[in-house]
């Protein structure tokens, strides 16, 4: 029985160290590593181009060691002249194409070595007396040149490549010195000499947060580092550094960081973030060790040392991101839930409510009433545990489709306590403008401004976008009409009098179409002409003539007068 409980024992401890270390990793030198290191150097980048359309470069490199390989590949490389400056002695082997014009001094240290038998030996210039002090090389090669179009100095280079693109930079043509990062330099891809760093065991997968550790060791002279953080996805970086180390970020998109340093935030506006904790180890192990404790993570994806000694000490690193096909741009779906990115890179979201009490945040997927007063909110994800008042300067809506329109978008700022909307903003807006659009699908985008203390700065756009609705016609009310008493003897009294106008009318056409003697009103019933069954004696009609009535018309209507055949009554 103790027998077996010593093996399990035995197993157990195994498996726990071998757990352990499969966390941790041991730092060696080589190609690879998962970040670009460039050094702030003197340099310059132009715009000038001779007027033969070849462009001026000059490499001033610098090496800790004598007797240095480097390797110049400018075969698709656009027409220019190239020139070589070095503090050391150093072997260059290079490949040129035949518009590549390489110039180096009759004394200088360089060792010209051709890797291809190709090379076109008459494009390869020695230059008696070539300056090598900085601003008298810009001064010489603008005088037998006309210009030039960069100054890159160079630190411990490897390996130097042309990328095939137009060397130059829109803005001046004069070439003034300052201090550059040289990777910004698009149309040549720099290697410099490789950094110290691993990788642990077990990876961390696709689909989680990375974390990348960083370590000054104790012995370096390196105090200022610049760090611009390129990612796609959630990034922690742990740094750490000796006493007195100040950490630089020039762009934290998708970045969460801890330090035993000061940082300072340069991507919205200057920001500093004092240590949140303790290290003076320098060991790997234990810097690893203190990374995933503070993080509360079982592994890491890279730990990287800076054990470079350059003259300058402020150098930039770059976060490579894995090279991905290209995927066309695709229109998102109907809704008002879209995350977007600050040019600092902070995450800010969009919301939509419909009360003012922001409780009741509507469906991404709804269609909004063009009669409805909308609630938005746009909030930020800051880094570092950094809060600020953010303020909506302007927002705009604009149509999808072929022809888009864009209008301006009328909104009214709610008032938010900091204490309460840490990192937010809220406003809200009415549709009833857009009524009349044909277009019913539409994407927001709203101008905003950090705020810290009393500093105000530009924080970028937050978008997002809606589909609404016309609202519902109400169905039409029947009109029901109540009368009162006195409705009732308006109404009788119209009718009444209605009746007696009739009656009158038809009096005045008995008595100008009926019989002299009109309606004869001593008898009981009215003798009306046409109606034999009237009941009525008829009255003879009379042949004697009137005695106003002259003789000649006497006779002529007796002459034409029948008599009448009816006996009289």
């Amino acid at each position: 029985m103790e027998n077996c409980v010593t093996r399990f024992a035995l197993l157990l401890y195994i498996t726990t160290a071998a757990f352990v270390s499969s966390q941790t990793c041991n730092p060696k030198k080589g190609n690879g590593g998962p970040w670009i290191v460039s050094e702030m150097l003197i340099g310059c980048w132009t715009s000038f181009v001779r007027e033969d359309k070849a462009e001026v470069h000059i490499l001033n490199l610098n090496f800790d060691k004598e007797d240095s390989m480097i390797k110049i590949q400018m075969t698709n490389a656009k027409p220019m002249h190239l020139i070589l400056t070095a503090s050391s002695s150093v072997y260059a082997l290079h490949e040129l194409n035949s518009k590549v014009h390489l110039y180096r001094s009759n004394g200088s240290k360089i060792q010209l070595i051709d890797s291809i038998v190709q090379n076109p030996e008459s494009n390869v210039h020695y230059v008696e007396g070539l300056p090598t002090e900085k601003e008298e090389l810009v001064k010489w090669a603008t005088q037998k040149f006309e210009g030039v179009t960069s100054f890159t100095t160079l630190h411990n280079l490897i390996n130097i490549t042309s990328t095939g693109m137009q060397g130059t930079k829109p803005g001046s043509p004069n070439c003034t010195l300052e201090i550059e990062d040289p990777l910004e330099k698009h149309f040549m891809r720099i290697e410099t000499d490789p950094l110290k760093f691993c990788f642990p065991q077990q990876q961390t997968s696709s689909d989680k947060t990375e974390l990348h550790i960083l370590n000054i060791p104790e012995n370096s002279s390196i105090r200022n580092v610049s760090l611009r953080v390129n990612a796609e996805k959630q990034n922690r970086v742990f740094l750490r550094g000796p006493q007195g180390t100040k950490w630089s970020f020039i762009s934290l998109k998708h970045t969460t960081f801890a330090s035993n340093n000061e940082i300072v935030l340069l991507d919205t506006f200057v920001y500093t973030v004092p240590p949140v904790f303790t290290l003076t180890s320098d060991n790997a192990v234990d810097v690893q060790r203190k990374a995933l404790e503070y993080f509360n993570v079982t592994t890491f994806t890279s730990y990287t040392e800076l054990t470079l000694e350059p003259k300058e000490l402020r150098i930039s690193l770059v976060r490579q991101k894995k090279e991905t096909p290209s995927v066309p741009a695709t229109v998102p779906a109907p809704g008002n839930l879209v995350t977007t990115n600050s040019p600092g890179g902070i995450p800010m979201v969009i919301r939509l409510y419909t009360s003012a009490d922001y409780r009741s945040p509507l469906d991404p997927n709804a269609k909004v009433q063009t009669d409805k007063r909308i609630y938005a909110e746009i909030s930020a994800q800051t880094i570092g545990g950094l809060v600020v008042t953010m303020k909506v300067n302007s927002c705009v809506l604009q149509s999808r489709g072929s022809y888009p329109l864009k209008k301006k978008l009328p909104f009214i700022s709610v008032d938010c306590p900091l204490n309460s909307c840490p990192n937010r903003a809220r406003f809200s807006f009415s549709l009833e403008q857009f009524q009349e659009l044909t277009s019913t699908t539409w994407d927001i985008e709203c101008d905003v401004d950090f705020c810290y203390t009393v500093d105000c700065t530009y924080g970028g756009s937050a978008k997002g976008n809606l589909e609404f609705t016309q609202p519902c016609p109400q169905p039409p009310t029947s009109t029901c009409f109540n009368f009162g008493l006195s409705g009732v003897l308006g109404i009788a009294f119209g009718g009444f009098l209605i009746g007696v106008l009739l009656i009158g009318a038809l009096w005045f056409i008995k008595i100008k179409t009926g019989y002299p003697t009109g309606l004869e009103m001593n008898s009981t019933v009215v003798n009306i002409p046409g109606c034999p069954c009237s009941g009525a004696k008829r009255q003879p009609v009379s042949t004697n003539p009137s005695p106003s009535e002259n003789s000649s018309a006497n006779a002529s209507i007796g002459s034409t007068q029948s008599t009448p055949t009816s006996s009289m009554a």
